[in-house]
């Protein structure tokens, strides 16, 4: 199996530094006992973050008083600051615009639904793929987030879910890799994070594997490794047109890996993880509407995923200020769900959230 190319991976220069989410149980215990602590104040330290989503040493109790800031410089150093947040759909959506200590940007999404809690999350700031209708694309990568930067925007929902952020208190039950970034061009630091968000507590934050998403604009190397990773979680490949002529200009990494390969691989992830995958497709006007790429894209994805291992989830374009790119209409986005569903295949509509508060991937960012 080839390496992931260089190209897709962010400088190192301005990460944070290292977190308790950085690190595994083992790494933990090893970290606090290099102070002069015994083993166990790891585990404190473990079931007040990940359990109690408590980050701030100074609130540990059970802590003796004279380690608290010593415990906090080496293993629970702030590392996102919140620059703004901001709420809309009746309170049930609540978007953050987070900097990390060298002042990039990221941000997260918290959604409440009648059955779940999902908090969309970023894995980098910025983004290199350069699809020209995403606001984050348009910006270009800063830097990669660090796995512990990642949970953070985690941990930050779940405690604003429990806390009534959305209404009632609710339990976080759902965690997609759909923020600024993309994943599998920060590959270790996601499946770390991955790992940490679904360990059961206190290990990790103990969300199901099922409930998390990673998406992906098709790098085929990355695919085929976490396929070999034993994490259950959702793939979601951002396809957003079935053929190639069309697919070089939305998502350019489409010039490497095409969208055969790409097909091919998720039904490589979806044999051995077992899990359906997901199509993601931004509808945009006059662009990728068009009948005929419905019927293409049914034709497609049954031969190389089969109706089984696939859906099709629908995203009418959330268009970003200035863009020449809009969303099909209501009439047209009907007709390309009933093409795709009369070729046997699965498809539903992207639940649109958050419009007014500059809800697109990047929007935020770029407006601060």
């Amino acid at each position: 199996m080839s390496s992931l190319p260089l190209v897709f991976e962010a400088p190192r220069r301005g990460m944070p530094p290292s977190h308790l989410a950085d690190l595994s149980t083992e790494q933990r215990r090893d970290a606090v006992t290099a102070l002069g602590l015994p083993k166990f104040r790891a585990d404190q330290l473990s079931r007040h973050y990940f359990g109690r989503f408590e980050a701030d040493p100074a609130l540990m109790t059970d802590l003796p008083a004279t380690v608290r800031d010593q415990l906090r410089e080496a293993l629970l150093p702030p590392l996102l600051t919140s620059i703004t947040e901001q709420s809309c759909d009746d309170g049930a959506t609540r978007k953050m615009l987070w900097a990390g200590h060298d002042g990039v940007r990221a941000e997260s999404v918290l959604m409440g639904y009648t059955d779940r809690a999902t908090v969309c999350v970023s894995s980098q700031a910025g983004c290199g793929m350069a699809c020209p209708f995403c606001a984050t694309g348009q910006g270009g990568l800063r830097r990669n987030l660090s796995t512990a930067e990642i949970v953070e925007q985690v941990r930050h929902a779940a405690a604003a879910a429990r806390d009534g952020a959305l209404g009632e208190p609710t339990r976080l039950s759902n965690v997609v890799f759909m923020g600024m970034g993309e994943p599998l061009a920060n590959y270790k630091r996601v499946v770390d994070a991955v790992r940490r968000i679904t360990e059961p507590a206190p290990s990790g934050l103990g969300i199901s594997a099922r409930g998390v998403t990673v998406s992906t604009v098709g790098l085929v190397p990355a695919i085929d490794k976490l396929a070999g990773e034993g994490l259950a979680v959702t793939l979601a490949v951002s396809l957003h047109t079935p053929d190639d002529e069309l697919r070089d200009t939305l998502v350019p990494v489409n010039n490497r890996w095409k969208v055969a390969e790409v097909l091919n691989a998720a039904r490589r992830y979806a044999d051995a993880t077992g899990r359906r995958v997901s199509i993601e497709y931004a509808l945009i006007r006059d662009v990728n509407d068009h009948p005929w790429r419905a019927d293409l894209l049914g034709k497609l994805l049954r031969q190389h995923l089969t109706t089984k291992f696939v859906h099709v989830n629908l995203i009418p374009l959330n268009p970003t200020p200035g863009s020449e790119w809009d969303a099909s209409p209501r009439p047209v986005q009907d007709e390309f769900v009933d093409r795709v569903r009369a070729s046997g295949v699965a498809c539903t509509v992207r639940d649109t959230r958050g419009r007014e508060i500059a809800a697109a991937c990047g929007q935020l960012a770029a407006e601060s």
